[in-house]
């Protein structure tokens, strides 16, 4: 696969998670650049330090994606110290699962504000740039929840709109080089699975054809390759990374 040489990427919610794993897998393919969007700065600034002990490569910048002023200030941020964007992947998600007859406003609205909203902002500020300079790569972050999941209507919800934001743009972003996709995780080995009770996270992988979880790297794997120029004639698409369960 070729390399991201030269190119400058933004990950959110690269703090932990898919989203450090993605930053760690961008770096190591000769990535010029890539900006640490996280909520936790603290956490952003030991991650970043993990993944380049120079400083050079990684940026830490503090921002709740959930806010359209500090999202606006962050690429800001980036583009100074960068001089421009080549990659955009909107990571970042939260979770307040409950039973929707159970589920609160609150849970409803915090969850379409990070995961929906979050995606929207960002792009916002950074769909100019790359059209501008006629490229850019947008990776979204859904999930399978997107295709229903039981106590998690909000969560479905976000990430069920995101597909259909990342299939609008591809259609706007195309004319001028721009292509946008969206991965959907099934089951991932993070904090977030870890919060899930272990009886029915235990049935969940019974039900997963390659028999375990997934981890980070699988999709960071994927996300490396729809950063790259491997994938100039993919745009618009969902690739479904769940070990065959969807």
């Amino acid at each position: 696969m070729r390399t991201l040489k030269g190119k400058y990427a933004v990950v959110t919610g690269a703090g932990k998670g898919i989203g450090a794993a993605i930053a760690k897998r961008f770096i190591e393919d000769e990535a010029a650049g890539v900006a640490i969007l996280e909520y936790d700065y603290e956490l952003a600034k030991r991650t970043a330090a993990e993944i380049d002990p120079s400083g050079e490569r990684v940026l830490a910048v503090k921002c709740d994606v959930g806010s359209e002023a500090q999202v606006a200030e962050a690429i800001k941020t980036v583009v100074e110290k960068f001089g421009t964007i080549d990659i955009l992947v909107n990571n970042a998600g939260i979770t307040r699962d409950a039973i929707f007859h159970k589920m609160t406003d609150e849970a409803w609205h915090a969850v379409l504000n990070v995961n929906l909203n979050g995606t929207y902002y960002t792009c916002k500020y950074v769909f100019p740039i790359m059209r501008e300079k006629c490229y850019g790569r947008i990776v979204n972050i859904s999930s399978t929840s997107a295709f229903g999941n039981p106590g998690q209507a909000n969560y479905a919800a976000s990430k069920g709109a995101v597909i259909s934001f990342t299939k609008t743009l591809a259609k706007e972003g195309g004319p001028k080089n721009v292509t946008v996709n969206c991965i959907a995780p099934g089951f991932v080995n993070t904090d977030m699975a870890n919060e899930v009770p272990p009886e029915i996270l235990a049935e969940q992988i019974r039900q997963i054809p390659l028999k375990r979880l997934g981890e980070p790297e699988d999709i960071a794997s994927v996300a490396a390759f729809l950063g790259s120029d491997d994938a100039s004639y993919v745009s618009g698409q969902c690739i479904v990374v769940s070990g065959g369960s969807r």
